[in-house]
């Protein structure tokens, strides 16, 4: 709620102001010198850096426990530049095949062409990670829960192993939070986030964030600078405006997914429910070690071939759109950003849906869940 607060408690400002400028005048030469060559700075030129850009990156790193932060326009401006920042040609990467689909073709479809490989394992067994290792490997790209099969991996096993071999990890933590997780703390070494997701909160802002420490974020920085991904200005400070209110959102989002993955487990049209908090999970006992709540993001598979479209379609409040607090189908969604075999591959089915659960009230989601799926099992239109 304070984090990055000024330090000035007299006649100052209480909501932070919107600095629109894209570029800062010097008093001298060599004031602008200094500027020009600070890093994560912000008051020469925006692309530079900004001080919303500061300000929120400041309250970012105190989340996830980390010495700095820097800002993106979007989650995969975040990761491509921190790929392409940390690899070079002749490089190996160790990926999970269960992840946003940005992230699977990132690896799939956009490093290979750079003359950098790509293995893309099960993410619930660590050893399937030190298997895939080799003496190439610089990066090991992990996310958890992943996105949309809510499966967990082990970060403290894996950040283990990859530091044993030579190897950075890269965590998103979009779906579980800074509230919920803080990977940095379980030895991971960069965090990065779909910031448009839970730290904005309000489906209005496109950003995205990196946590680590300033050596990393320092070579990352000097990459960041020519692919330009710039958060601009007021997106910057809509993201910091949505992060004040996160510890209260979460909130609500953790007991909303929990009560509707109870009540999706139970109900005849499901055939499974995927959700780190159920005791039914397989690997809740890991998420319980590292997670202080599961968030509300669900997804669920129809059974005896109920078509995921009539299901979506019969849902009141939820809208069909790309994004969190809504739901989506994912083969469907995915179909133009991976090739049907990636999309199989990556085990999501057709009869998959992914809901997310905003912050409305906990029993009118339910009851609007369980009114569709009720349509479906009984045959009604």
């Amino acid at each position: 709620m304070h984090g990055g607060a000024t330090a000035d408690r007299g006649d100052g400002p209480v909501a932070e102001p919107i600095v629109q400028s894209a570029t800062f005048s010097a008093a001298s030469e060599e004031e602008f010198a200094q500027i020009a060559l600070e890093r994560r700075g912000g008051r020469f030129y925006t692309r530079y850096g900004n001080p919303n850009h500061e300000k929120v990156a400041a309250v970012i790193a105190d989340l996830e426990a980390a010495e700095t932060a820097m800002v993106f326009a979007s989650g995969m401006a975040t990761a491509t530049t921190t790929a392409l920042a940390l690899l070079s040609s002749g490089d190996h990467v160790v990926a999970q095949r269960s992840t946003y689909a940005g992230t699977a073709s990132l690896v799939l479809n956009v490093l290979p062409r750079l003359g950098i490989t790509c293995t893309q394992v099960d993410q619930t067994d660590p050893r399937a990670f030190a298997d895939a290792f080799r003496p190439q490997t610089r990066l090991v790209l992990l996310e958890t829960p992943s996105n949309p099969l809510l499966e967990v991996t082990d970060l403290r096993a894996v950040s283990a192993l990859a530091r044993s071999a030579g190897a950075l990890t890269l965590a998103d933590n979009t779906f579980a939070s800074p509230v919920n997780s803080r990977p940095l703390e379980l030895g991971v070494d960069l965090v990065w986030h779909s910031s448009t997701k839970y730290l904005g909160g309000h489906s209005d802002l496109s950003a995205g964030a990196l946590a680590g420490s300033a050596e990393l974020l320092d070579r990352i920085w000097d990459t960041a600078l020519v692919t330009g991904a710039v958060l601009g200005p007021f997106d910057a400070w809509l993201l910091l405006r949505g992060i004040r209110t996160l510890p209260l959102r979460v909130r609500q989002h953790n007991a909303n997914g929990a009560a509707l993955a109870t009540a999706l487990e139970a109900h005849p049209a499901v055939r499974a429910v995927h959700y780190p908090g159920l005791p039914s999970h397989p690997q809740h006992a890991v998420a319980a070690t590292q997670m202080s709540g599961y968030g509300g993001v669900v997804s669920l598979e129809l059974a005896g071939g109920y078509a995921a479209e009539r299901f979506i379609s019969g849902l009141r409040l939820a809208r069909r759109a790309a994004s969190l607090a809504l739901v989506v189908h994912p083969v469907a969604m995915w179909a133009g950003t991976l090739e049907p075999g990636q999309i199989s591959s990556a085990g999501v089915s057709p009869g998959l849906v992914r809901l997310a659960a905003g912050i409305e009230d906990t029993q009118d989601l339910v009851e609007d869940a369980l009114r569709s799926l009720d349509a479906l099992h009984e045959g009604t239109p």
